[in-house]
């Protein structure tokens, strides 16, 4: 099983994302995701800048894949879109279906990542015909779902499965910038304010009770996904991959428990000890037993109804 470092979703300095990925080319991921996937308007770093970065990181014997834009709003996202197709040096990872369409045409493997929503393996033997090579599950997948899902017989020979297992969950997107609204300003005039939300804006409802994050046009769960505990049913789920979604603080050590929760250095009930002692907000996994997303249940392994 490896590990992968998922695309950073949240809006950076330039020198603190170059920091941040120049450390990432010494710890144990297996996998790093790069590009902006949330909001156009967030380009302190360049393309450029991210084929510069896939160089270094794949220097360092890292697998690198540049993940494409989730929401295409206009004729420069797509301009933008059809540059990272074209250069064929690195894999990509497909967030929309336009994606997935100029991959297919371009004659380009491709991963499947989960804003494409795939609840079916018709679906998701459709997009191996076109290319896919590895898919990322829905968040919301229950884990007896992403079970069946890989029984079935028409699951593609080949195809890899990588889980979001850690981070902040991105729930929905929208055209309007919900950080932008926080501050009474225009999309278009927005101040950059996620830059001042590295892990993004915490919502709370009348009880103060921390209900969503809102980062830019992208919605969040408040809580944060942690299924370092829920060890064991990852591997016997046959999942390949475990996606650790970037956090403004701790993330070397948090990629270090991940690690040595892998090779059997650390239980899976210590490793979650070690790691809700790390997170930006209260841990959760919900989602991956069929219920409410915000739901936690750190002592007992739920058996399937």
């Amino acid at each position: 099983m490896k590990l992968s470092l998922g695309p950073l979703l949240y809006y950076w300095s330039r020198e603190d994302t170059l920091a941040f990925y120049e450390a990432a080319a010494t710890w144990p991921v297996d996998i790093v995701y790069l590009g902006e996937s949330v909001c156009s308007r967030r380009h302190l770093l360049r393309l450029q800048d991210y084929f510069e970065l896939a160089e270094k990181l794949a220097a360092a014997g890292k697998e690198v894949v540049l993940s494409t834009q989730t929401l295409i709003e206009s004729e420069s996202d797509l301009k933008a879109l059809r540059k990272l197709v074209a250069d064929p040096r690195f894999l990509v990872e497909a967030d929309e279906w336009g994606a997935v369409r100029l991959l297919a045409e371009a004659g380009r493997p491709f991963v499947a990542g989960p804003a494409l929503n795939v609840y079916n393996p018709d679906t998701l033997a459709l997009l191996a015909d076109m290319g896919a090579v590895r898919w990322v599950p829905p968040v919301e997948m229950p884990r007896d779902m992403v079970k069946s899902m890989l029984a079935a017989m028409t699951f593609p020979t080949g195809m890899q499965t990588e889980l979001f297992v850690h981070g902040r969950l991105p729930l929905a997107f929208s055209a309007r910038c919900f950080t932008a609204r926080h501050y009474s300003l225009q999309k278009d005039d927005c101040q950059f304010k996620c830059l001042d939300h590295p892990d993004g804006l915490v919502l709370r409802t009348r009880e103060d009770e921390a209900f969503l994050c809102i980062n830019g046009i992208q919605t969040q769960s408040a809580r944060v996904m942690s299924l370092a505990h829920r060890y064991d049913e990852l591997v016997a789920s046959g999942i390949d991959v475990l996606r650790l979604s970037p956090q403004s603080q701790h993330m070397a050590r948090v990629v270090r428990i991940w690690h040595d929760l892998k090779t059997g250095q650390l239980s899976p009930a210590d490793a979650s000890t070690q790691l809700n002692r790390l997170l930006p907000a209260a841990p959760c996994d919900g989602y991956w037993l069929g219920e409410a997303g915000m739901a936690w249940h750190p002592d007992t392994l739920k058996e399937p109804a």
